[in-house]
């Protein structure tokens, strides 16, 4: 696939960090900007297993995905949040185990849609959309969601590593549950979002990231908030775990070795 053009919009200042580009970074990839830069190594002076903890979050992103399409016949997945294209995406990782697997990218980051659309141009059972993805109602109604999804069959909605932008009087567990609301029974929900059980860790996490980003941030919780994100479903063994942990590949599988946060999640089947 062409990488085909995917400069700067207009709209976008790169002198403010994003959440999406600081992710990339962490994962080694190249469509961030020194703002981007400058703000991940300071979050690691502070918490220097965050980059590890992303590594290890798009680790399972791709089991869950993999294990969703082999084990469970998952043939449609919603990616919400889905950050910047890297190595093994949603569609890649589905489309080995069926070709005709298909997935709807959301992100409201401009440049996500820009680079989203350049490698996804000659692949018509992908798309990326930029829109909130607190608006449910706006996505389920857009046209590629119409065109790719059919919400009679089963669904697997992703929201992986993204809760955590989303403030509380928002209500995160509130958007899985609409979107929950609006899925065929058999449909998946995946979660995970950074967690850490120390609340000076919470507390300045969850400052410095909404003072760098512009508050385009929620905060840093604890476990038992997760636990919410998936009441009423049948959550998959082995239950909400740090996700390094849940059905590694391997014995020998990379496990995050820091408790100063951890992402924290799980998936849970709608009957």
């Amino acid at each position: 696939m062409s990488n085909g053009d995917t400069s700067i919009p207009k709209n976008i200042d790169v002198n403010v960090p994003s959440v999406a580009r600081m992710y990339d970074y962490y994962l080694g990839g190249k469509d961030n900007y020194p703002a981007d830069r400058v703000a991940c190594e300071h979050l690691l002076e502070r918490v220097p297993s965050t980059k590890v903890l992303a590594v290890n979050n798009r680790r399972f992103l791709r089991r869950v995905v993999h294990h969703l399409a082999s084990e469970y016949g998952i043939r449609q997945f919603i990616d919400h949040g889905s950050g910047l294209p890297t190595q093994d995406n949603v569609h890649q990782v589905a489309q080995l185990v069926d070709p005709g697997a298909r997935v709807v990218y959301i992100d409201n980051d401009p440049i996500v849609l820009a680079h989203g659309k350049a490698i996804l141009e000659e692949n018509d059972r992908t798309a990326v959309i930029q829109a909130d993805m607190r608006d449910t109602e706006g996505i389920l109604a857009h046209p590629e969601v119409v065109r790719l999804i059919d919400f009679d069959e089963p669904v697997a909605a992703l929201f992986v590593s993204v809760l955590h932008c989303i403030p509380d009087e928002d209500d995160p567990a509130g958007l899985v549950r609409r979107v929950a609301e609006r899925l065929a029974p058999g449909s998946f929900l995946v979660v995970c979002q950074l967690v850490s059980e120390d609340a000076a860790t919470r507390d300045f996490v969850t400052d410095y990231m909404a003072k760098s980003t512009g508050n385009q941030w929620g905060r840093v919780r604890q476990q038992a908030d997760v636990h919410g994100f998936l009441e009423g479903l049948d959550v998959l063994d082995p239950g909400l775990v740090e996700v390094s942990t849940w059905r590694p590949d391997s014995d020998l599988a990379p496990k995050q070795e820091t408790e100063e946060w951890i992402e924290f999640g799980g998936v849970g089947r709608k009957w």
